[in-house]
């Protein structure tokens, strides 16, 4: 194991130069990705349909994982989501507790979070599994069905690979990071114990340069 930081003992050495990456950049993210949504018609609806899901399931509330300045925090907060956020970047959370003093927002790693078992109703991690190695994802999904409700549900958001079953590292802005097949992350969702519900591919929009996906998935025992 790699050596560990002072923030969270233990945590690996990668997730320190996350954080501090985004540190750097927080304020500038902020401005630049604020009203983003706005534009993103397909974003919004998958983001409506997990709300929906959410509020008929009615098990608990939802962890906005890898939150950043809190916009889609806030913006499922409009869905009517019981909602708070989690971030590595303390400069990230100072921004979202700053804009959107209404919501919750705390610093914490999603390989160790600071929830108990089956707490949540449902997860979203919005482009926040990107940064964290291909093989500690199956750890995070144990860590994600730990602290899901029976019937709760996922949703993540992710740049897609190439090739078809591929997870590839790529020159993201901030820090390094990696593209996903969606047929192989929602592989390893059903290898933690989920149902993968729904899967969505677009193609970039004009400012990215890859296809996004999203996989949408329960909890079911």
């Amino acid at each position: 194991m790699p050596d560990s930081t002072e923030d969270f003992p233990g945590e690996f050495t990668d997730v320190a130069a996350t954080r501090n990456a985004y540190d750097e950049v927080a304020d500038l993210y902020a401005d630049i990705f604020r009203h983003q949504l706005d534009g993103q018609p397909l974003d919004r609806a998958m983001l409506a349909v997990f709300a929906e899901l959410v509020a008929d399931n009615a098990s608990g509330p939802v962890a906005d994982l890898g939150c950043g300045p809190g916009r889609v925090t806030a913006h499922l907060a409009t869905l009517g989501a019981q909602v708070f956020g989690i971030d590595l970047s303390p400069r990230m959370i100072a921004l979202a507790r700053a804009e959107f003093p209404h919501l919750s927002f705390d610093q914490g790693s999603l390989e160790r979070l600071p929830i108990g078992n089956e707490e949540l109703g449902g997860i979203v991690a919005w482009y926040s599994l990107i940064h964290i190695p291909p093989d500690r994802i199956p750890q995070v999904l144990d860590e994600f069905y730990r602290v899901l409700a029976d019937k709760g549900h996922v949703l993540l958001a992710f740049q897609t690979a190439d090739l078809s079953d591929a997870v590839e590292a790529f020159d993201h802005k901030v820090t390094r990071a990696y593209r996903w097949a969606p047929k192989r992350l929602a592989r390893l969702l059903t290898d933690a114990g989920f149902t993968v519900n729904a899967r969505m591919v677009r193609e970039p929009g004009a400012d990215e340069r890859f296809g996004q996906a999203y996989l949408l998935a329960s909890k079911v025992r």
